[in-house]
């Protein structure tokens, strides 16, 4: 094991120096912050389907909830990052939000409005934050190596991501469900004391002139980031949440419900191998060839969760390819936006981008759960994999 994952740990190593120190602060933050969330995010599934007896389209709508608080608080976030020249400080605002809600789970009992109002707020914090982190990235890295810079940061916050769904099983085997949250709390609280010590403003986001909400929402008439936000868009529309992925492997696979949390793991490895390869590779052969590449991945796994066979196979391919979608998606189609959006507006640019994504993705819920309510889950994969060929092959027009 030692021997072939050295040269790994050389080649992130070399590739993590070869990026700004805020950079590296922010992927630090992230990782501490995503142990925090992934705790809750493997945990949900199971609490709520198992624990609380929750059905298909009620985890739907839970979970469109979990996405789409983000969205229109991202234009809050971005705007308030450009118009203060402070991104560090609204970051940090969405990052204390999201660290207090946690508190409130364990409150909530088995109500599942206030679980989701407790996810709202969660998630609202999440969409403060995201704008001005990815702005903080992008004015920090030069314009040809944002793909790398990306890459890294995914790569940290991947970290928390495996660490996250590890923490959470052991909890919920060796203690209360409830310790969950209010670990989750801990480690969210230490990332925004990462965050407000040792991450530095960058010197591009001092404001250069005075921005207004409509200055952001303009860019959409460049006809480059417009093309962008719309297909990421369409894409969103297609894309199935990770809760829907890891129910319907865990019930093909036939494991038993508490192995759920663990899950996410197979997901987090790939990532965490994949995101500065990736990275690396979109920047030398264009971003949004890969960031359609990651969708075509997606969309095998949606045809091996509707008409795959069972068994630890379809576990281990599935949740490579999920793995391999994010690191081909994620911080690339950041990075495919930054170059194109002017620094005093960057922020709110991607924010954006970053909005339109996450309301699309809340409707794709929602509407996955009315599917798979009424259909069961293969066959609701057979027809979001349909949608999301007809977007994939759309989409190569922005190419």
């Amino acid at each position: 094991m030692y021997i072939s994952t050295e040269p790994l740990r050389r080649g992130a190593a070399r590739s993590a120096a070869k990026v700004p120190p805020t950079v590296l602060a922010l992927g630090m933050v992230s990782l501490v912050t995503d142990i925090s969330a992934e705790m809750v995010t493997a945990f949900l599934p199971m609490y709520l389907v198992y624990g609380l007896g929750a059905g298909y389209l009620q985890l739907g709508i839970v979970d469109g909830v979990y996405t789409g608080a983000t969205a229109l608080l991202r234009l809050v976030g971005g705007h308030a990052a450009d118009r203060t020249g402070r991104p560090k400080a609204v970051a940090a605002a969405g990052y204390g939000l999201s660290a207090v809600t946690k508190l409130g789970f364990p409150l909530a009992g088995g109500s599942l409005g206030a679980i989701g109002g407790l996810l709202a707020v969660d998630r609202a914090g999440k969409g403060i934050r995201t704008g001005p982190r990815d702005a903080m990235i992008a004015l920090s890295s030069p314009a040809s190596s944002l793909g790398r810079a990306f890459g890294v940061h995914r790569m940290m916050d991947t970290v928390g991501a495996l660490l996250g769904p590890v923490v959470a099983f052991a909890l919920v085997a060796w203690t209360a469900p409830d310790t969950v949250f209010v670990v989750s709390f801990c480690f969210a609280m230490i990332g925004l004391v990462i965050l407000l010590v040792w991450v530095r403003e960058p010197v591009g986001a001092l404001p250069r002139r005075k921005v207004r909400v409509r200055d952001g929402l303009r860019l959409l008439t460049q006809p480059g980031f417009r093309r962008i936000c719309c297909y990421a868009v369409l894409l969103g529309f297609a894309t199935v949440s990770d809760a829907f992925i890891l129910l319907a492997v865990q019930q093909r696979t036939g494991i038993a419900p508490g192995w759920l949390p663990l899950l996410p793991l197979g997901i987090a490895l790939t990532f965490l191998s994949a995101a500065i390869p990736v990275g690396r590779l979109a920047d030398r052969f264009g971003r949004w060839r890969v960031f359609l590449a990651g969708h075509g991945l997606l969309l095998a796994v949606y045809a091996l969760l509707a008409v795959g066979v069972d068994g630890w196979p379809l576990l281990i391919v599935a949740l490579g390819l999920h793995g391999l979608f994010y690191a081909a998606t994620d911080g690339v189609l950041m990075a495919c936006a930054g170059p194109l959006l002017p620094d005093e507006v960057k922020a709110s640019g991607l924010a954006v981008l970053q909005t339109g994504q996450a309301l699309a993705r809340t409707v794709a819920a929602v509407l996955f759960g009315v599917a798979a309510a009424g259909w069961g889950l293969g066959p609701s994969f057979l027809v979001f994999g349909g949608v999301l060929l007809v977007a994939v092959v759309v989409s190569r027009r922005s190419q």
